[in-house]
């Protein structure tokens, strides 16, 4: 266990003190790391700080699992002052302020998209145990519930569920179907330009025979938003008044934001954690439901996956129709390859794969990035990061477009700011 820490964490952490802590030090009996993700000038950070050092003091004080929990703060500081003085107020230690490299890999590894974030994380083998552990500090401020591992959805989901003419349906009415957990709120715009566009793909698949339904997890801020948004909706919806329900769910799925549409099936696996991106991509839901693609054509919807984690990016010439195929078939068993291989480590996909042809969004992508008007390109972009790859070739080839796969994998290329 403490050699996938040091190669997870590095060798040497820091506490409030300015003291240097051996990773392998940590302890033998600790299996569950609380990977803190914040910064000290975010005041929501700052808040939850304080909820989290409670928490941690009153586990390591009366939980018989206290040695099997360590947290570490990972920082998103610019200013090693500021990131000196948060520190001071945590009783558990930080990745080092100049250890900038190994914190963007932990933002990428574990796709953390806003803070404060708290990911805990299997201390062996680095799997995600628990990726929302905000609600976990203040669901089960005793610890009672250690270590947050995962429970099938249909026991989270457990109880009535509504209609929106008020009836009420057992759970087990979803046996058998594909199932979307909604997540989304009335007083959130881009939630209510979702629904409209969902509440249609919802009745085309419906009326091809398919086994589908929805289940609406609110987080709006009072019942009357709730009972006014849930009026538009023909689908079920989790009782606003149950929060412990609502909350289980959102820390099940570990939701970062709204609007968020998990899409499941029959067995209540994850089939995708993109229901947004796919139901705006394919509005006729012929691709239902939506099994993970390797290779995405870039477009407007799906632009926003860039912003998850590195991205392979092989720009063409092409502004018809079919002309992305033969780019698409270049670079499809490249990312057939990775993605079989993390999905039997059970872990996520380092790199998501696109191509991009001569568009406006193809456009703003090369001027974001500052990239050459070149075709073909390939890049990866690390936004996050603020990094980009190029590899400047007269050909690109399945064999060039996997060694410079392998490269960025092994941390071998070296990155040009963005």
């Amino acid at each position: 266990m403490s050699e996938f820490l040091v190669g997870l964490l590095g060798e040497r952490l820091v506490n409030s003190e300015k003291a240097e802590v051996d990773v392998q030090s940590l302890g033998a009996k600790l299996s569950l790391v609380g990977l803190f993700f914040g910064c000290s000038l975010n005041g929501p950070c700052k808040q939850f700080n304080s909820s989290l050092c409670e928490f941690y003091s009153r586990f390591k004080k009366s939980s018989e699992h206290k040695e099997k929990l360590e947290i570490v703060f990972i920082s998103s500081d610019q200013d090693q002052k500021h990131w000196q003085g948060f520190l001071q107020e945590m009783p558990w230690p930080a990745l080092p302020f100049k250890d900038r490299h190994k914190k963007m890999k932990l933002w990428n590894k574990y796709k953390v998209t806003s803070i404060p974030s708290l990911v805990f994380v299997d201390a062996a083998t680095g799997k995600i145990v628990c990726r929302n552990g905000l609600l976990v500090v203040r669901d089960d401020p005793k610890g009672l519930e250690f270590p947050w591992g995962p429970k099938p959805f249909a026991e989270v989901v457990a109880g009535p569920l509504l209609r929106n003419n008020r009836q009420t349906t057992d759970p087990s009415s979803l046996e058998g179907h594909y199932v979307g957990v909604y997540f989304s709120a009335h007083w959130c715009p881009p939630c209510r330009s979702l629904t409209r566009v969902l509440v249609e793909s919802y009745r085309t698949i419906k009326e091809s025979g398919q086994k589908f339904e929805i289940v609406f997890v609110s987080a709006d801020r009072s019942e009357d938003s709730f009972k006014q948004y849930f009026s538009e909706m023909p689908w079920l919806a989790v009782p606003y008044s149950d929060e412990a329900r609502r909350s289980r769910l959102n820390r099940l799925f570990g939701i970062q934001g709204i609007p968020t549409l998990i899409l499941l099936d029959a067995e209540g696996h994850v089939i995708t954690r993109q229901g947004r991106v796919e139901v705006l991509n394919d509005p006729e839901c012929r691709l239902f439901p939506w099994h993970p693609r390797p290779v995405l054509e870039l477009s407007e919807s799906n632009a926003v996956q860039l912003h998850e984690g590195p991205c392979l990016v092989l720009f063409v010439d092409a502004e018809e129709e079919g002309e992305l195929d033969p780019a698409k078939e270049l670079i499809q068993p490249i990312a057939e390859k990775l993605m079989a291989k993390y999905k039997a480590k059970e872990e996520e996909m380092p790199l998501l794969f696109f191509v991009a042809g001569e568009d406006d969004m193809s456009d703003s992508l090369r001027d974001y990035t500052n990239l050459p008007e070149a075709a073909p390109l390939l890049t990866i972009l690390d936004m996050s990061a603020r990094a980009k790859y190029v590899r400047d070739v007269e050909e690109i080839t399945p064999a060039v477009v996997e060694q410079f796969v392998n490269d960025f994998l092994a941390e071998k290329l070296k990155p040009e700011p963005i």
